[in-house]
Parts: structure tokens; sequence; C-alpha cells
């Protein structure tokens, strides 16, 4: 359907029913996004405060077939908050609607505005002597709204879930600007269809979240991090067995981290500290976090002597201070970094059964040396299946020498996650980047109830087209 663009007639229209603050000029970081593939594009900029303005907004961009554009913190990085193509839209940013609307200690809930930053989550959480998991890179950047947008992950998914099992419900406005008064705080709501988990990994496509129940947890009582040497992946797998057959629940974060990306920190980030004079070929982060009265040392010691005896590790490290603890988390944390300073060919988020991983690793690196000489850096969430697993140019060459073979890189490491009943994508969501990987991939079944939900909801296109279903 024809869209049209949000121009100074628009724009005056809005000035006439909503107050000047809410409208700012365009700035270049809201028509940006971190890895540069798109420079966006906007006709008029919108800063709410309240629902009643987002819903004012949509209401207004429906009435007169303009697309909109919901912005979070920015963070995303498959492109789902930037719109380089068609006509310019309404890009209504969260940043203002960031409160704390309450805290329920007892309940261990927290009501938060859709523009509260990630971090201020985690703090209010903290000031209740409680604790929000959802825990990423850009956690002092990203806001929530866009969080339960692209369904988020992060390093806490193994024992805690993704932001979609953190929420209980919504506020959020639909794209004919009616508002949905979603903010439950019930654990048990049977209730028929479920719009908070429709709603939630959208991407802003089917509406405008807007503030959401959170759930909290105990903080734990005691926390340990040990860092060890693993010979292969399979051993890393059966570690993560091993630990959870005798810790259970309390492995929290259980990370892989290869040679490769040891080697880039060293040449790219010197500064970063790394407790291993010679970088081993994987070694495996684990985080604990433990009830009252249990010993962090104690089970980590317990758990590597385990794996010691079944040849699973062969070195290791366990925090002995707070510092320490940051020490090892600041080398898994700086990997990303060190891997944007080198620069990738291709990234990739992808999942996989875990089982699989092994496998996984060994053939895809044969399809990647198939197509030349590269460099592999995998990392990522072993606890939950999630690799990132990016290919980089060897030393001396640059990311642009292999500009002409990036699809060809990304379709064969894409065509063996399929092949292995995997996922494209494992928690950045499919934004603009994926779109087509959608069509290729998904489910041509779940692909046609996707687009009648799109087609009931939003029949005239204007939430964010061209994100997740090709417009």
């Amino acid at each position: 359907m024809t869209l049209n663009p949000a121009d100074e007639s628009f724009a005056a229209r809005l000035r006439q029913t909503l107050p000047e603050a809410v409208f700012r000029p365009t700035e270049p970081r809201y028509l940006e996004e971190p890895r540069g593939r798109w420079a966006g594009q906007c006709g008029v900029l919108a800063l709410p405060r309240n629902v009643d303005e987002v819903s004012a907004l949509v209401t207004a961009a429906a009435a007169a077939r303009v697309p909109v554009v919901p912005y979070g913190g920015g963070t995303g990085l498959v492109g789902g908050q930037v719109m380089p193509d068609g006509p310019a839209p309404l890009i209504i940013s969260l940043e203002r609607m960031a409160a704390i609307r309450g805290v329920y200690a007892t309940e261990n809930l927290l009501i938060a505005e859709a523009g509260a930053v990630l971090a201020d989550v985690q703090e209010a959480a903290q000031q209740a002597d409680r604790l929000f998991p959802l825990s990423l890179a850009a956690e002092g950047t990203a806001r929530i709204g866009g969080n339960l947008s692209t369904n988020a992950g992060g390093t806490g998914v193994l024992r805690y879930g993704n932001a979609r099992e953190l929420c209980l419900g919504l506020e959020a406005v639909l794209p004919d600007g009616r508002i949905w008064h979603g903010l439950s705080r019930l654990r048990k709501d049977n209730t028929g269809y479920d719009l908070r988990d429709l709603l939630i990994g959208a991407e802003g496509t089917l509406g405008v979240i807007t503030a959401a129940t959170l759930k909290l947890f105990p903080r734990p009582a005691a926390e340990g991090t040990a860092l060890v040497v693993v010979p292969n992946p399979q051993a890393a797998i059966e570690l993560l067995a091993l630990a959870r057959d005798q810790l259970g629940e309390a492995v929290s974060a259980f990370e892989l981290i290869a040679g490769q990306g040891l080697h880039f920190l060293s040449e790219t980030l010197p500064e970063i500290r790394q407790p291993f004079a010679d970088p081993p070929d994987w070694c495996v982060l684990i985080e604990l976090g433990l009830p009252r009265g249990q010993d962090p040392e104690s089970a980590l010691t317990g758990l590597f002597e385990a794996a010691l005896e079944r040849g699973l590790v062969s070195d290791g490290l366990i925090a002995q201070s707070q510092s320490q603890r940051a020490q090892f988390w600041s080398l898994r944390e700086h990997i990303p970094a060190a891997n944007r300073r080198i620069g990738a060919i291709c990234s990739h988020d992808i999942s996989v059964p875990i089982s699989q991983i092994p496998d996984f690793i060994v053939q895809g690196g044969q399809v990647i040396a198939a197509l030349g000489q590269f460099r592999i850096n995998c990392f990522g969430h072993l606890g939950d299946g999630n690799l990132h697993f990016n290919v980089f140019p060897v030393a001396g060459r640059s990311k642009a020498d292999h500009a002409n073979q990036r699809d060809a890189i990304q379709g064969a490491v894409h065509d063996l996650v399929h092949a292995m009943g995997g996922s494209f994508s494992a928690e950045h969501g499919v934004g603009r980047l994926k779109v087509a990987d959608l069509e290729r991939y998904g489910d041509p079944v779940k692909l046609a109830a996707m687009r009648a939900i799109k087609a009931a909801l939003d029949p005239a296109g204007i939430m964010n087209p061209g994100a997740v279903l090709r417009g």
C-alpha cells in the first residue's frame, strides 16, 4: 500500500494537538546504526512524554498513512531502528518515557516505561535488593522497550531466559492508535491469545511498547567466577552438563571463548589484562550465583576437580576478588570491540542445538576454508546454544578486500545452520538485515501466519515498514 511522507503539512497537524516540547530537530544519531550499513531518514522526530502522546502520534500517522519507526536506544545490530528507503517516516523516540513506575519487591516485579535504560532498570531492582537479570554489552544505552521489541538475550539466558521470559505484561499503542492496557502483575492469566508475546520480538512492526511489567529475582547471596581451559568445544559441552548436574540452576552463565578472540584482544586492546601467558585454543567463562550458606569457591573447585578427572579441563583460575571477577568478564565483554577493530567480513548471530555445536564449529570452519583464507572468531553463550561465528581477513588484508565474498560466506554459514536445525538469528532479531534470510529459511506456514497477523493489526503497513517482513 502507498505510504506518505511525514512532511511539513503532517508536522503542522501534529503540532495542533501535541505540545511543542514533543518535537525536536532531527539529529544524526537517530539516523545511524552501529555497524554503519544504512543511513536512515526522518520527516518528523517526536519525543513523547506519556502513552497518550504516543497514541496521538500513531493515530495521526494512521490517518495520514505515514510510516512510523519506534526508536529505543539505537543499539540494534540488524537495522530495525532506521528506515533508509521509502517516504520519510515519523520517528517516535521513547527516551523521555524513562520512569520506573513501581517496584513490588514482595511480588518480585517492577514496572518500567519503555525508555528506561537497561542499566537503570537493573539499578532500580538492586535498590530493592532484587535482581533484574537481563545483561548485555549495550546495557548502558539500550532501552527496555527495544530490549523487549527485539527479545534480547545476553549472558543470563541460561538461567533466566530471554527478555520474553522476563516480562509479565505490556502497555502498548497499536497501529491504529488505541492503547492496550496490559500491564498485568499476574503470573497466571489464561484468558486467550497472548498479545504480550506477540509484541515482544516484533521489532516495532505491530505497535509501540510504552511500558512493561518485568520479573525480578532474589539477588544471589554469593557469586563465583572461573575461567577454565578446555581442549575443544566438545569438552566444553560436557563440562556444561557436569556443571548443571553438580550445581543445577546456580550456573548463571557459561561462555565459550576461542583463542582467536584472545589474540585479537592482544592485537587491538593490549591494555586488557589476560590471565593466561599463552592464550589457549578454547576456554570457558563460568559464573555461579548461590544462595546463602553456599561457598562459590568450594563449588567451583569441586567442579574443576571432577572435570579434571574426566579430562574436560587442563587449567583454570577461580576469581579471588570482585576485581578479578570483573577482569574475567572484561575479557569476554571486550571481544566484540576487538572484533570491530580487526574488521569482520561477515558476522553471524546463530544458534544450533547445543549437542551439535562441536560439529557446527568444525563444519563451519570447513565451509569457510572452501571459500578462501580467513580467520574465524567463534565465541558466545554456549549454555543456550548461541554462538557469534565471525569471519575476518588474514593479517595484512582488510574486510574491504573481501567485500564481494560477504554474501557467499553468509549464505554458506546460514545454509549449514539451517541444515542443522538452527536459527540464523539467535538474539539480534531480523530487522532489515535478515529479511531475505527469513524468507529463505523460514517455515512457509509460519511466514503466512506472520503476514496475516501483520495485515490484521496494521492493514495500512505503517509500523516500521521493511523490518522483519518485506513491505
